[in-house]
This record gives C-alpha cells, structure tokens and sequence, in this order.
C-alpha cells in the first residue's frame, strides 16, 4: 500500500473516530448506585440469610441498584454506630432502627422523612397497620417504615396445662385468672421450684414488657409529641405492683430480674409454664419447643393490651437523591405483601400491612397454624411503644426504677415518682 493510501485511511480513521456516533462505545455504562443498609443483627444466622437473599433479589429486579448490607449487632448497638457514622460524616444511607429512634433521629437531624422522597406515595405508606404507625409518624410526617414488627404475646406449654387439670386451649383471660394459672402450674418442692406459673423478662426491654401491664392498667407512659412522661401515675405504680406482686406475694414468678435472653430457653427446658415474649420469637419456639405450646394476646388488667415493638426502615439525610429514590424502591420491595407475608412466616414478626394477610400463602399458613395471627388480632389493642426525645435517657430512668423495685431496694411508688422526676428534667426543654 502507498503511503499516500496509508495517509488518506489513517485521515479518514481519525475523522471517523471523532465522530460523537463512534464515540459512543468508548463511554462506560453509568455506575450502578451503591445503597449502603445498615440492620440489627450479628452477622450469620437464618434472619442475615434473609435478607441476603432479599438484596439478591432485589438487585436481579434493579440491576442499576447494588444494596451493602451491613450487620450492626443489636438495635442498641445499631443505634449508637448509626449516629456516630452520621456525626463522622459516614452516616448509612437505609437502616432498620427501632421505631423508638424515631425522635432521637430527628433531634440529631440525620434522617429525611419519607413524605415527597420519589416513588413514597402516600397510598403506600398509608397501606400499613395504624398501631405500627403510631411510632412512625410525628408532627403530620412519616418518618419511618414498618419492616420488623411486632407485639408481646403469651406462651404456654399445653403439656404443663393439662397436668395441672387446666384446659390446654384456654389461655388465662384477666390478671386474677392469670395468678390462678401460675399457682397452679408451679411446681415446689419445699424451697425448690422446678417449674415457674410464668416469667416476664425484667433485662434487656424492661419497660417494653412493663408497658403491656400499664397499658392493661388503662395507662400510657408518654403522649403523643413524645415530650412528656406519666410514670408517676398511680396506674403505673398499681402496674408495677402486679408484677411485684407475682414473685413476692403469689411465689409464681422467678425473685429478681429475669433474663430476656434466656426466657425462651427456659421454657424449652421445662422450668416456666407460661411466658411473655416477643411475637418475633415464634418462629423459634415453633422450631425448638419439645411439646406442644400455645400462643395467646396477653391477659387483660382493666382492659387488654400491648405495647407494638421492632424496628422500622429510616431514609439518612446524608444520602444522595439517587441514592434515596433507590431507598424508596429497596423499602416498596421488602414490604410488598407477597414478600411481608413470608418474612412473617419465616420469622414470625408481624407483616406489617392488611394486604399481606390476604395473601394466598399467608392465608394457608393461619388455617395450619392459627397461633401466627395472635399478634395480628392483639392490634387492634396494641399502643405505640415508649418513645420520646433523648429516648434512651428517658427510658433508662424507667428501667431503674423497675430494676430497683424487683430487685427489692424500692417500692412501685416512690421509684416511679423518682423515674418521673428524672424524665421532667430531661424531657422540659422540648415543650417550649
């Protein structure tokens, strides 16, 4: 070939190449947005392989999105590595939180509401129960999403019932019935109990599980702006008092503070009859109960009642407006009601929506095993759970108290008005 020849088609190359039509080739494809989601649990276990395959799921539907699932340890923990993130510049962009965090997130300004975030119609964050919305919306905004949810219901060892000549089918109705079943399936020998009438765990949530007796007492500890306390009302310390009463009086409850951690594993082994727990629980004690067990709503004091609990879904402020549409996307996926139907089944939290219900599969699973609607139907009795600004300041006031009285250094009266107290002084700079 001449040189004139090369010369023309190198020319002819290059213009060809500066063409914007070839040129198009040589762009790289647009990064996919990294959406970084922080949730409570330690890393492995059935729940973190969930939610893994939740994100793969996600990210096969939504091949623009890529979800960095992050393990953060317990909601306590996730908590405290959220807001520290967040004041290091380095904040998640989604986390699964407690819904009590919503006004401690909001005082720290690190979270967005979800109201006007593209996708967030109103129609779907109106699709949810209106008990788990109470602790995620405040002043006229919707800060947080129901995912993991739940209430405190009652198990029980029908086994235990039936030899103690109670029906197994029948689950204690009122706080007198309920001190009637615990003395009968107590089982004493002398000093020695091998097996508790029933346990209320006092570590771990202590006022989570105190608030049910409140709120069967026809008592709420806070209102509504999350500005104000009543633990000193008298219905509170009448609550407290129950539950005293239990170990003290009736001898039908563990002395002392009883271990959340350890509760369902003492009903595996025998040693209580009937327990308060999470609903979160169930799917645990369907797997690991030796004998067949019931599921009941919680006995009425004046009236029924629990407390909702679990974590809900926060946007961070810090996120990017790609990376918040994406946010909204991941959140509409992980609560659409085929998915919220069987992450209640596999977990034995609450699907959070009326359409998840009327799910096919859920629908099958209630007619086989009518306990996973227990904590479904307590709902319509349920009241959102202690929260407030400066959240854990204002509930670690309670928890002393409660602490202090079942371990015997106080009595219900005076801890609560000293809890109280302590919640004044830190709760009166938010009213004004």
């Amino acid at each position: 070939m001449s040189i004139t020849r090369r010369a023309a088609i190198g020319a002819s190359l290059g213009a060809l190449a500066a063409s914007p039509f070839l040129a198009a080739p040589a762009v790289r494809a647009q990064a996919p947005v990294e959406l970084t989601f922080n949730y409570p649990i330690a890393v492995g276990g059935p729940i973190a392989r969930i939610i893994d395959g939740y994100c793969d799921d996600f990210q096969k539907a939504n091949p623009g999105i890529r979800i960095r699932q992050v393990y953060t340890g317990s909601y306590q923990d996730s908590i405290t590595k959220a807001l520290t993130a967040a004041r290091g510049g380095d904040a998640p962009d989604m986390a699964c939180l407690l819904s009590t965090d919503m006004f401690t997130l909001i005082d720290e300004d690190v979270v967005v509401p979800w109201d006007g975030l593209p996708g967030a119609e109103t129609s779907w964050m109106g699709s949810f129960y209106p008990g788990f919305m109470e602790n995620s919306r405040t002043g006229g905004k919707t800060w947080g999403i129901p995912f993991q949810r739940s209430t405190i219901v009652m198990y029980y060892n029908k086994e235990a019932f039936k030899a103690a000549g109670l029906n197994p089918e029948v689950a204690p109705a009122s706080w007198a019935e309920q001190v009637e079943f615990a003395q009968k399936l107590t089982r004493r020998s002398g000093d020695t109990v091998s097996q508790w009438g029933m346990q209320i765990p006092s570590s771990g949530f202590p006022y989570w599980l105190f608030q049910a007796l409140t709120t069967q007492n026809d008592v709420r500890l806070m209102n509504e702006a999350g500005n104000q306390t009543f633990y000193a009302d008298p219905k509170v310390a009448e609550a407290l008092q129950y539950w005293l009463d239990l170990a003290q009086k009736h001898k039908v409850h563990p002395t002392g503070i009883v271990e959340w951690g350890t509760t369902p594993r003492d009903f595996f082994e025998r040693k209580v009859a009937m327990i308060w727990t999470t609903t979160g629980n169930l799917t645990n004690i369907k797997t690991n109960a030796p004998f067949e067990f019931g599921v009941a709503q919680l006995a009425a004091g004046r009236k029924p009642g629990s407390p909702t609990g679990g974590g809900n879904l926060y946007v961070f402020k810090s996120a990017s407006e790609a990376k918040r549409a994406a946010a909204v996307k991941f959140a509409r996926f992980l609560t659409e009601p085929e998915r919220a139907a069987q992450w209640g089944i596999d977990t034995g939290y609450v699907a959070t929506s009326p359409e998840a219900w009327e799910t096919a599969k859920m629908k099958d699973y209630v007619a086989a095993f009518p306990a996973a609607a227990v904590a479904r139907d307590q709902l319509r009795h349920a009241v959102a759970e202690l929260s407030t600004h400066e959240n854990q300041r204002v509930t670690k006031a309670l928890n002393d108290g409660l602490q202090a009285v079942l371990t015997g250094r106080s009595q219900p009266q005076p801890a609560m008005a000293a809890a109280q107290a302590e919640a004044e002084r830190i709760l009166r700079r938010y009213r004004g």
